[in-house]
């Protein structure tokens, strides 16, 4: 066609007719077969013997596409064997009598996303064919073997009478009863194929065929002018307009929104909130946005159908960027072993539930039990932002709702089942009722036609009454009550299609309202979550094409920033979702914008972040604007509502009535109870006015040259290289195909898989890199961590189930819902096979020397075998989910995750044995460069098993490094030591008497920060010279050293008993594989402090080691300026403050050099002279300064009366203090007792005006210099702005 293509104008593509077909035969599903079959084995039902050869009641049969029309649609080819298969998706299956009719949709997204719409009416038809022509068709060879009267033919058709439910113990009357009657009835589905969603009008035209066509009295005009306009005198609708058209026998009205409006989603929320309730919608809305694998399952297709598209239709602005396939088919349940994120529908059998289903992957799974009102949510599940009040808004609007009118039917011009809930204001009610239905109850207050039809449906759903009423009609009984039930409640389904049309638009419109103002509820909560976001996008590049190619380079938004703005309990989902792929998408589109032209769902939500900024609205989490912002949302729901209502009550448009076609007379006859078949020359050729309704959209301006053909080649080059850019940054992973499920294709769907977990195992590698070091980090070689704790466990997490993804793809055999921790308990368990096999028969020595090997191969399984059995320890853990993240982020953590599951797919007899040749584990090349990429993240330190284990025991284990030439033997007295982490300390533990090493046990230190060691002084042999201790955690490995290098004792260095060490993470040795990736280790934080600090100022004298003035105020300042960073990091994230107070570069050993700048002399009668020592001078001369005459002449600094009251105090509580420390430990005291009371910037121009100053100190002394001792003072009062916290360890036994 010339003009607009009828996919842009027409409201209708295909009118399509699916069921059996005789000419044909019966194509048996054997995959939905299998499946049934499992289903039934694993439910304990009875099955068949041979399922390969089993009976026509256990046999499924494809169905076919009777006739469609048109034949073909501009930009919109029909897929002939995914409508076949979505239209029945349980297969052609043979009944004695006929179920009700039954309504859903389906959907069918391509490979480029974009999405087709189908909605069904599936009915029951009765089959003229003989029965032995059935049995022909079925078994065409069968003949020879076994005649129709044979006892198995016999069997199978008199199971067939019964309903499907199993053996008769009749046989031979059964047949001859099906014989003489011939009742086999078949489904048949009338469908409805359009571009958009208009599920109302679709499904109300429909339900009007089906009445026609089963009415005694026809319609007015043969079917076939229905159908005629339908598909070609139907307009779409224009956004923001209102049609309406005629059925068969009353006027549909449909309605489109806005371009200002949310996106036309015509699917009831309502309904889904009645069958989940508000708590378990936002919970599965929330999995949904954080792109877990989502399965909704239910034994309605229309609810399945539903739930998806109002997820979908929630996530505004956003849009689901993985596989979207809302109603799977029975025959490509293998779908659900895709490893990537997904949200699906899947329609049950029987009465079976999620036991009955072999889920190939549960780790990452939401499971939606649509009929029993239950979901399974995965681990480690954040909750959405601000739940609770966005479950009032919803209550609220549903509320009032209810009070506003009366019940309205969601089901417009058909029978609605009584098992589905009328009203969206009572869905607790109608669950409740439905569970009583199930139980087999029915509620005593429901009026008797409502009470009717609920018994009329528990009769037809319980399988043992149906055999009970098909055995009683074989032998001539008549169930009267049942039939006149049966009729009665006909009588009132004919009535209810029979009201008046002006009440149903009212009900309509009712319900497009109260849709329209749920999904502006959810929102307005996401444009107030977002408000800012256009603050941290990132605008790059300097054409499209060029940002294109280099998107993966490329920082597009700002996440660190994002996230320190947002309240804290935001972070847990937002860090998650900002890590997602829809938002990363949304991004990219706003980006782009500047290039091209919006997305639709782009302008529509910047509009709004634009219009509640112009209110100055933010985050509904203020409670200054909490009214306005209430404010503000009730009337973007009455806006919401009055667009909706002015439309039903002022319909734009018109369509043309249905008329007579070209057609002979009695040819649109047809028997009542049968779809005819369609005149196909008069519902194939289209009217020609639809071939120039407008003028045609113009084409993009191309530039004139003088060579037009190379031009258009130009172009159409540029054209798909952009194309190819744009697709760079999307994921690999297709739209699977429903039309073709043959060996070659799936093969080529798997292999797709595998490439696109390994791309995205890059990417997540490189973020995690990335993040952790930052580029100037690699190069300069500094340790500035520029990744928050949130951000890094959150993608930690991530990769968590990437790996777990990756290990379901292709599974065979699983034991929990842990893909990885199955293989991993698997080869834990021949492993201890193996070697207790080894040991029953080798030899003493053999054991001794396999004990021995320490080559790589055995320490690589030992390792992983160890750590496997620290989880197993660690009785916190649950789940075997739990299990393997647990092992994962210790592996990471000691640098070890590579070469564990290097070691665990080594067995390569055992991974074919768990998994299916196309699985990702067995494809060699990629699963090496997947190992590469996991071993480059061993190039940065992870502490992601520390920090989220908290509460698990540890074992921990002491080693003590004496001076070489001393020994730790001959000493009498009683050491001890005390280690102290991030998040406890051990206690006091005792050091057994002559023994280097010690062990003990408590709960998880976090990263070990500070080590208290002593002893009591007992003994003539108390004098101790200690060189470091060493502290090994021996779950994660990491050892920490505490350097001394002084002695304990009284009489000798500064008489110390006990000392406080700083501790430092060495880092980790390993194998020769392991060395490039360990060899570019992050730097520590801060290095221990180091033995010249920790000695009397005499020997820094006598090392010639002194610094000048102004590299003692440039040290001040540096360490006065990492505190500041320190404070203004997140809570969180600050690690230790010790190590900036007294580790090496730090506040205490800044003022030491300044103390030990100008000293005059360091010794005195042969005594070494410490810090202590002129503080103690000048405290007792401060003390003794009674007059004030005595104290004006110290110079006037201000209330020197308190100053020295205060100085004199600490320096007599750290003298009265019970603890045995030095006067190097007393001095380091003192400066983080009066950095934390926020006294120090007043000492130091006190001591620099104390006369004793004068007599230890030279003129040229940087004490002596008040400007200089001013402006140092100055800096520390900076300090002063934030609140200091010490660690126990250093202000234990201090009272003040």
């Amino acid at each position: 066609m010339s003009g607009w293509s009828a996919a842009q104008c027409r409201f209708v593509h295909y009118f399509a007719v699916c069921g059996l077909d005789p000419q044909s035969g019966l194509e048996p599903d054997r995959l939905a077969a299998l499946c049934r079959y499992l289903e039934s084995e694993r439910s304990g039902e009875s099955c068949p013997e041979n399922h390969t050869e089993p009976g026509l009641e256990h046999t499924t049969f494809r169905s076919k596409v009777l006739a469609r029309f048109p034949e073909n649609v501009d930009g919109n080819p029909f897929d002939q064997d995914a409508v076949s298969m979505l239209c029945i998706p349980d297969g052609l299956s043979f009944h004695t009598r006929p179920l009700p009719p039954r309504f859903h949709s389906f959907l069918i997204t391509r490979e480029d996303f974009s999405r087709t719409y189908g909605f069904v009416l599936t009915f029951y038809e009765r089959v003229s064919v003989a029965v032995e022509t059935l049995l022909h068709l079925r078994h065409p060879t069968h003949q020879t073997r076994n005649s129709p009267s044979s006892p198995s033919s016999s069997s199978s058709m008199d199971s067939l009478s019964s309903g499907g439910g199993g053996a008769d113990p009749c046989p031979s009357e059964g047949v001859r009863s099906e014989r003489s009657c011939g009742a086999l009835f078949v489904p048949k589905a009338l469908c409805i194929i359009a571009p958009l969603p208009f599920m109302g009008a679709c499904r109300s035209f429909l339900w009007q065929l089906h009445r026609a066509v089963m009415s005694e009295t026809p319609p007015p005009l043969p079917l076939e002018s229905y159908v005629y306009n339908l598909l070609y005198e139907v307009p779409l609708p224009a956004p923001g307009r209102s049609l309406r058209f005629q059925g068969v026998y009353e006027p549909i009205v449909c309605q489109r929104p806005g371009p200002a409006e949310l996106p036309l989603a015509d699917f009831p929320l309502s309904d889904v909130i009645a069958l989940l309730g508000l708590d378990n919608l936002v919970q599965v809305f929330t999995c949904t946005l954080l792109e877990m694998q989502v399965l909704l399952y239910s034994h309605d297709p229309q609810r399945v159908v539903s739930a998806c598209e109002c997820l979908s239709s929630l996530l505004f602005p956003f849009q689901w960027q993985h596989v979207y396939v809302p109603l799977l088919p029975s025959s490509l349940r293998h779908f659900l072993d895709a490893p990537v994120p997904y949200l699906m529908g899947l329609q049950g059998r029987g009465d079976g539930d999620r036991t009955c289903l072999d889920l190939p992957q549960e780790a990452n799974l939401c499971f939606v039990d649509l009929d029993r009102r239950s979901v399974d949510l995965p681990e480690d599940f954040p909750q959405f932002p601000l739940k609770s009040d966005l479950i009032q808004d919803l209550l609220d609007v549903l509320q009032s709702s209810a009070s506003s009118g009366p019940e309205s039917s969601s089901c417009p011009g058909s029978p609605r089942p009584a098992s589905s809930p009328c009203t969206p204001a009572a869905p607790r009610r109608n669950s409740l009722e439905a569970l009583d239905r199930r139980n087999g109850n029915l509620p005593p207050d429901r009026p008797q036609p409502r009470r009717n039809a609920a018994v009329l449906e528990l009769l037809q759903n319980n399988e043992t009454l149906e055999r009970l009423e098909a055995l009683t009609r074989r032998t001539g009984v008549s169930v009267a009550r049942v039939d006149a039930l049966r009729a009665g409640v006909k009588g009132q389904s004919t009535e209810r299609e029979g009201r008046r049309p002006s009440s149903r638009l009212e009900e309509e419109k009712r319900a497009a309202v109260l849709n329209a103002q749920l999904r502006e509820v959810f929102a307005d909560h996401f444009t107030s979550m977002f408000c800012d976001y256009e603050t941290f996008v990132v605008q790059s590049g300097s054409d499209l094409h060029t940002w294109l190619t280099a998107r993966e380079n490329m920082h597009n938004f700002d996440k660190a920033s994002f996230l320190s703005e947002q309240p804290e309990f935001f972070l847990p989902f937002l860090s998650r979702f900002i890590e997602t792929q829809m938002f990363a998408s949304f991004i990219d589109q706003k980006i782009m914008s500047q290039w091209e032209q919006k997305e639709a769902l782009l302008r529509v939500f910047d509009q709004r972040v634009h219009e509640k900024k112009r209110h100055q609205l933010r985050a509904p989490n203020l409670t200054s604007t909490h009214g306005s912002a209430h404010s503000a949302r009730r009337t973007t729901l009455c806006d919401a509502a009055r667009a909706v209502e002015q439309r039903f009550q002022n319909i734009d448009h018109t369509a043309v009535l249905p008329h007579l076609l070209n057609m002979k007379i009695g040819e649109g006859r047809f028997e009542p109870g049968h779809f005819p078949d369609l005149k196909r020359d008069a519902l194939n050729s289209a009217p020609n006015r639809w071939s120039h309704r407008g003028p045609a959209p113009p084409a993009a301006p191309h530039r004139q040259t003088q060579t037009p053909g190379k031009t258009e080649q130009r172009l159409d080059n540029e054209q798909k290289e952009l194309q190819e850019s744009r697709a760079l940054g999307k994921s690999s992973l297709r739209q699977p195909k429903l039309s073709d499920v043959s060996p070659a294709v799936i093969a080529q769907t798997n292999w797709k898989f595998v490439e696109g977990l390994l791309k995205e195992c890059r990417l997540k590698t490189k973020r995690l890199l990335v993040a952790k070091m930052g580029g100037e980090a690699v190069e300069l070689g500094h340790g500035e961590a520029l990744i928050s704790g949130l951000e890094e466990n959150t993608l930690v997490a991530s990769l968590c189930d990437l790996l777990e993804r990756i290990w379901s793809h292709g599974l065979l055999v699983k034991q929990g819902k842990s893909s990885l921790w199955s293989h991993l308990l698997h080869y834990q368990a021949r492993e201890e096979r193996l070697e207790q096999q080894a040991q029953n028969t080798q030899g003493d020595e053999e054991r001794r020397r396999r004990r021995s090997d320490c080559s790589l191969q055995n320490s690589a399984r030992v390792s992983l075998l160890q750590d496997m059995r620290h989880v197993q320890l660690m009785s916190e853990i649950k789940t075997d989910v739990g299990r393997a993240r647990a092992w994962i982020r210790l592996s990471l953590e000691k640098k070890t995750l590579s070469q564990h599951l290097r070691q665990l797919l080594s067995r390569a007899g055992l991974t074919k044995k768990l998994y299916k040749r196309y699985a990702f584990l067995r494809c060699e090349d990629e699963r090496e460069q997947f190992l590469f990429h996991l071993l480059s993240l061993n190039a940065v330190d992870y502490f992601c098993f520390t920090n989220v284990y908290t509460t698990i025991m540890i074992s921990y284990r002491v080693a003590i490094v004496p001076v070489k030439k001393f020994s730790n033997s001959l000493l009498t007295s009683n050491p001890w030591v005390c280690v102290s982490g991030e998040l406890r300390d051990s206690g006091v533990r005792a050091i057994p008497k002559n023994l280097l090493e010690m062990g003990f046990d408590c709960q998880n230190l976090g990263r070990l920060t500070t080590l208290q060691i002593g002893h009591d002084n007992a003994g003539l042999l108390a004098k101790w010279l200690l060189d470091c201790v060493l502290v090994r955690n021996e779950v994660t490995g990491h050892t920490y050293r505490f350097p001394c290098g002084r002695w304990l004792g009284k009489g000798v260095d500064d008489g110390s008993l006990e000392r406080v060490l700083i501790g430092e993470l060495l880092p980790p040795g390993g194998g020769a594989e392991e060395e490039a990736g360990r060899g570019s280790a992050t730097p520590p934080q801060q290095s221990s402090p180091s033995q010249t600090r920790r000695i009397s100022l005499s020997s820094i004298t006598a090392k010639g080691i002194k610094p000048t003035s102004g590299q003692i105020q440039d040290a001040v300042g540096e360490v006065v300026n990492n505190m500041i960073k320190h404070f203004h990091k997140p809570e969180k994230e600050r690690g230790s403050l010790t190590v900036l107070l007294c580790g090496d570069n730090s506040l205490v050993t800044a003022l030491e050099q300044l103390f030990a700048h100008g000293f005059k002399s360091s010794r005195l009668f042969q005594k070494n002279i410490f810090v202590w020592d002129f503080v103690e001078k000048a405290c007792a001369h401060l003390a003794s300064a009674q007059r004030a005459e005595d104290l004006r002449d110290l110079g006037d600094h201000g209330d020197h009366g308190d100053q020295d009251r205060s100085f004199a105090r600490y320096v007599q509580a750290i003298n009265s203090s019970s603890r045995s420390i030095g006067k190097d430990g007393k001095f380091q005291l003192l400066v983080c007792l009066g950095t934390r009371d926020r006294v120090l910037a007043q000492w130091l121009p006190l001591l620099s005006s104390c006369p004793v100053t004068a007599q230890y100190y030279e003129d040229w002394a940087l004490l002596r210099d008040s400007a200089a001792v001013e402006s140092l003072s100055q800096v520390l009062l900076t300090l002063h702005h934030f609140p200091l916290t010490l660690e126990a360890s250093l202000v234990k036994g201090i009272r003040l």
